[in-house]
C-alpha cells in the first residue's frame, strides 16, 4: 500500500469512477446502511489491502446489496489516512468507493480523528489532554489530542479538507458522519483517575477564558458572579472542586463544555463543507441525551446545540448493549427516539440513526441476551416511525478485536448470513420501496410539550452525592412522557435555550418536571406562553435556584408565585405522598376524594389570591393549585408526579397527568381498542394526502385490534411490507383499521386519499 498525496488529477478521478451508477434523486432515496469498511476489521481499524481485497470486498458488497441494503457506512481514521504530515493514504476509501459505485450502493463516510497519528503528539506535545488532577494523557491509538490546541485543530482541519476533496470525486458518496459519539475525550477510560474530568490543558483553559470574556465582558462582572477577586484574566481557571460558598464557576464550566462540543462539531462540519457543498454532514451521540447527564466529566453533548451545528444530528441505539443493566423497555426506546427527534425538529431538521445495534452485546465476558431477527425489524421500524431520515446498522461483521470481540455483528465473523441480517434486509427493502413517501412525511404533530432543562441536573454543582433521589431528572422527564405514550398521545421535548413563546404556541400544555433550577430567560418565556393562552404544569420547588445556583427569596422563584397562585410554606421528605382531589378541581375523569400518587416530597403550598386548590395532601395542606393568568392557566404540583409514575407506575398518577392535559384541550387522535390492546403502540407519520400508521403489539398475548384515526379524507390503505390492500372502515369522522396481531407483531400501513 503506497501512500499518495492529494489532490490527484481530474483524469485519475474520472478513471476511478468510470462505470459507477448515477445517484438517485434525494426524495426517491432513503439510506438504509450497514457499517462496512472493507474486510472484517472493526472500526476505526482498517484492513490491509492485498491482491485479494477487491474480490473479497466485492463479494461482501454483493451480499450486502442482495440482503436488501442500499448504502454502506465506511470509516476513515486519521492515524491510517495520514501516516506522515501532509501525506495521505486513502487507498481503502478509494477501493470501497469504486466497488460500491459499481454495484449502485451509496456510501456514508464515518470519520475518526480520536484515532490520531503519533506524529501529532510529537509535533504538539502540549496538545495532549489533561485531567483536572493535572494528569497528562498520552494517546494509545486513542483518545488522540485536544482540538482546543491551535496546532492540533489546524492539522485536523487540513486532514478533513483533504479527505473531503478525495471522497467527492466519487458519485457513490452519499454523506458524512464527522464525529461518532462526541465527548471531550473519547474511546479511553482511566481507572487510575478518580472522577476524571476534561480538559484542563492550557489551550482549553484559554478557550474557556475567552468564553467567559464573551459572556461577562469585564473581569469585575466575572468576579461578582463567581465571588472571586481576580486581578487579571490570566488568573482565571476552570473549577476543579466544589466549595460551600458558590458554584457559579461550575455552572459556567458545564455551559462552556456544551458550547465547546457544539463548536468542535461545527469546526469539523466546516472543514468538510469547504470541498463539499452538496452532501449531508452529520454526527451522532452515544445515546439520546435524555439518558445521560451534562455533569459527566468526559463531556456529554447537548442534542439541541449539536443539531444546530450540522445538517443532521442523531444517536446510536443499542437497546441490548452489554453496558446496560437490562434491555431497554419499549417505552424507553420510544422516549429516546422522540427526544432525539425533538432536538432536530427544533431547527426544522430530521435526525439520523448513526448506529443501530446489529448483534449480541459483548464486552469481555459481560455477554447479554442475544439480539433476535424480531429485535432488528422492530428497532428499524421504530426509528422510521419516529421520523428518522437514515438508519445505519452497526455492523456487517462482528467486532474482530478489542474488548467487544465477536459482538454487535449482523452476520457471523466467518461470513455466514443470519436471520437478523435477512430480517433487516426485508425491512430495508420495504423502506426503499416507500422512500419518497417516508421522506416527505413527518411525525404527527404534538400538542403536549415537556421542558428539558440541563440546569436541573446541576443543583449543588459537582457534588452529585447531595441528592438522595438518584436519576430524578431523567426519571421525571420519562414519567411524564410515559403517561401520554401509553395513551397514543404524541409528545415533544422542548429545550430551555431554544424556548420561544411563539414556537410554544403550537402546544396546548407544557410540563415542567423537576424544575428546581431555571434561567430567568426560561422563566420569561414560560410566563409569556401562559399569558398567550397556554397551560403550564410545574412540579415542586419551581425556579428554586437560578442559573448561577442562587436561591429565590420566595419559592416559586422569578415571581411565579403570583402567576401560579401559591408559594411554598414548608417542604418535607415523604416516601409516598398522596394528592387528594378537592371539590373545586373539576378535572375530567376525576372526582372529589380520588387520590394520586406522587414522589419524594410534600411541598405544602400557601394559596394566594385568585387561585383555587385542586388537590391537598392528607394533612389538609394545599398540594396542587391552579390560577388563571392572562389568557392561560398555571398549575403547580407540590411534589414530583413524573418521578412517581416512572418509578411506581401507579395508574392514579397517569390519570392525574392526563386529566390536566384534557382540561387544557388535548385530545386523542388515535384510539386503540379490542381484546389484548392494553400494550399496543400506534405511531403516525403524516404528509398532506397520505399517512403511515405503525402498530406494535408489545403485549405477551395476541391483540384483536381496532385502530381508529381521525383523517381529513377518505382513505385507501396498503400493508407496507406485503403491499396487500388493507380494508378501511368509516365511523363518523374516524377511519378504522382492524387486525389480529400476534405478540410482538409489527404492522405498517400506508393510507392515501381516495
Amino acid at each position: 500500500m503506497v501512500p499518495v498525496t492529494i489532490p490527484r488529477s481530474a483524469a485519475a478521478a474520472r478513471n476511478e469512477v468510470e462505470g459507477q451508477q448515477a445517484a438517485p434523486k434525494s426524495d426517491d432515496f432513503f439510506p438504509v446502511a450497514v457499517w462496512y469498511g472493507g474486510g472484517t476489521a472493526r472500526a476505526p481499524m482498517m484492513s490491509p489491502l492485498d491482491a485479494q481485497s477487491a474480490a473479497e470486498w466485492g463479494h461482501d458488497l454483493d451480499q450486502i446489496k442482495a440482503t436488501g441494503f442500499n448504502t454502506v457506512k465506511c470509516w476513515v481514521d486519521w492515524a491510517t489516512a495520514e501516516p506522515q504530515p501532509g501525506v495521505f493514504d486513502f487507498d481503502n476509501l478509494d477501493l470501497l468507493m469504486k466497488l460500491a459505485g459499481e454495484r449502485g450502493l451509496r456510501v456514508i463516510v464515518q470519520i475518526y480523528t480520536d484515532s490520531a497519528p503519533d506524529w501529532v503528539g510529537i509535533r504538539y506535545p502540549d496538545g495532549r489532554f489533561v485531567d483536572r488532577s493535572g494528569a497528562v494523557i498520552t494517546s494509545q491509538s486513542a483518545p488522540g489530542y485536544c482540538i482546543d490546541h491551535a496546532g492540533v485543530r489546524d492539522e485536523i482541519v487540513k486532514f478533513l479538507g483533504a479527505l473531503s476533496r478525495r471522497a467527492n470525486q466519487y458519485p457513490a458518496l452519499y454523506g458524512w458522519d464527522v464525529w461518532s459519539e462526541p465527548h471531550v475525550i473519547n474511546w479511553a477510560d482511566f481507572p487510575y483517575l478518580p472522577d476524571a474530568e476534561f480538559c484542563f490543558c492550557a489551550s482549553s483553559q484559554a478557550r474557556f477564558r475567552q468564553w467567559l470574556r464573551d459572556k461577562y465582558k469585564t473581569l469585575d462582572s466575572l468576579n461578582a458572579a463567581w465571588y472571586r477577586r481576580f486581578t487579571s484574566w490570566d488568573e482565571v481557571q476552570p473549577p476543579r472542586f466544589s466549595t460551600i460558598l458558590s458554584y457559579a464557576d461550575y455552572m459556567d464550566w458545564r455551559a462552556f463544555i456544551d458550547d465547546k462540543l457544539a463548536g468542535d462539531l461545527k469546526t469539523r462540519v466546516d472543514a468538510i463543507r469547504g470541498a463539499d457543498t452538496t452532501h449531508p454532514i452529520t454526527s451522532h451521540a452515544a445515546a439520546p441525551g435524555l439518558f445521560t447527564s451534562p455533569a459527566d466529566g468526559y463531556g456529554e453533548p447537548d442534542d439541541w446545540k449539536m443539531s444546530a451545528s450540522a445538517d443532521f444530528f442523531g444517536t446510536s441505539l443499542y437497546p441490548k448493549h452489554s453496558e446496560s443493566t437490562r434491555p431497554w423497555s419499549y417505552w424507553m426506546l420510544a422516549a429516546g427516539l422522540d427526544f432525539t427527534r425533538s432536538a432536530g425538529h427544533a431547527f426544522g431538521k430530521g435526525f439520523w440513526i448513526g448506529e443501530l445495534q446489529a448483534g449480541q452485546g459483548a464486552t469481555g465476558m459481560r455477554i447479554v441476551e442475544p439480539v433476535t431477527a424480531h429485535d432488528e425489524e422492530y428497532w428499524m421500524w421504530q426509528a422510521i416511525s419516529h421520523g428518522a431520515r437514515e438508519i445505519a446498522v452497526y455492523a456487517w461483521y462482528p467486532m474482530s478485536s478489542g474488548f467487544e470481540s465477536n459482538g454487535y455483528g449482523l452476520i457471523d465473523l466467518d461470513g455466514t448470513l443470519t436471520d437478523r441480517a435477512r430480517a433487516a434486509g426485508r425491512s430495508a427493502q420495504a423502506i426503499e420501496r416507500n422512500a419518497t413517501g417516508l421522506n416527505q412525511a413527518q411525525p404527527a404533530p404534538a400538542h403536549v410539550a415537556i421542558l428539558y432543562d440541563r440546569l436541573s441536573y446541576l443543583v449543588g454543582g459537582s457534588q452529585s452525592t447531595l441528592s438522595t433521589l438518584g436519576n430524578a431528572e431523567r426519571d421525571s422527564l420519562e414519567g411524564i412522557y410515559r403517561a401520554f405514550f401509553e395513551q397514543q398521545i404524541p409528545v415533544d421535548f422542548v429545550h430551555s435555550p431554544a424556548l420561544d413563546p411563539h414556537r410554544l404556541a403550537q402546544y396546548k400544555i407544557l410540563f415542567l418536571p423537576y424544575p428546581v433550577m431555571l434561567s430567568e430567560s426560561v422563566g420569561a418565556a414560560v410566563k409569556q406562553y401562559i399569558a398567550d393562552g397556554g397551560t403550564v404544569v410545574a412540579e415542586a420547588r419551581l425556579a428554586w435556584n437560578n442559573e448561577r445556583g442562587f436561591a429565590s427569596a420566595v419559592i416559586p422563584g422569578f415571581g411565579f408565585d403570583q402567576i401560579f397562585g401559591a408559594r411554598e410554606e414548608l417542604i418535607q421528605p415523604q416516601d409516598d405522598p398522596k394528592l387528594v382531589i378537592q371539590d373545586a378541581a373539576g378535572l375530567p375523569g376525576l372526582k372529589p376524594g380520588d387520590t394520586a400518587t406522587a414522589a419524594a416530597f410534600e411541598e405544602d403550598l400557601e394559596p394566594l389570591s385568585g387561585s383555587r386548590v385542586l388537590a391537598s395532601f392528607p394533612n389538609g395542606k394545599a398540594a396542587m393549585v391552579e390560577k388563571a393568568y392572562g389568557q392561560g392557566h398555571a398549575v403547580l404540583i407540590g411534589s414530583f408526579a413524573g418521578l412517581a409514575y416512572q418509578r411506581k407506575h401507579d395508574a392514579s398518577t397517569a390519570r392525574l397527568i392526563e386529566s390536566v392535559a384534557e382540561a387544557a384541550g388535548v385530545e386523542r387522535q388515535v384510539q386503540a381498542s379490542g381484546t389484548g390492546t392494553s400494550e399496543l403502540e400506534v405511531r403516525r407519520l403524516v404528509a398532506g394526502d397520505e399517512e403511515f400508521a405503525f402498530v406494535f403489539n408489545h403485549g405477551s398475548g395476541p391483540a384483536d385490534a381496532s385502530i381508529a384515526m381521525r383523517l381529513p379524507w377518505t382513505a385507501k390503505a396498503f400493508d407496507l411490507v406485503s403491499e396487500e390492500v388493507v380494508p378501511v372502515q368509516r365511523n363518523g369522522g374516524d377511519s378504522i383499521l382492524h387486525k389480529k396481531l400476534e405478540p410482538g407483531a409489527i404492522w405498517v400501513v400506508r393510507l392515501r386519499e381516495q
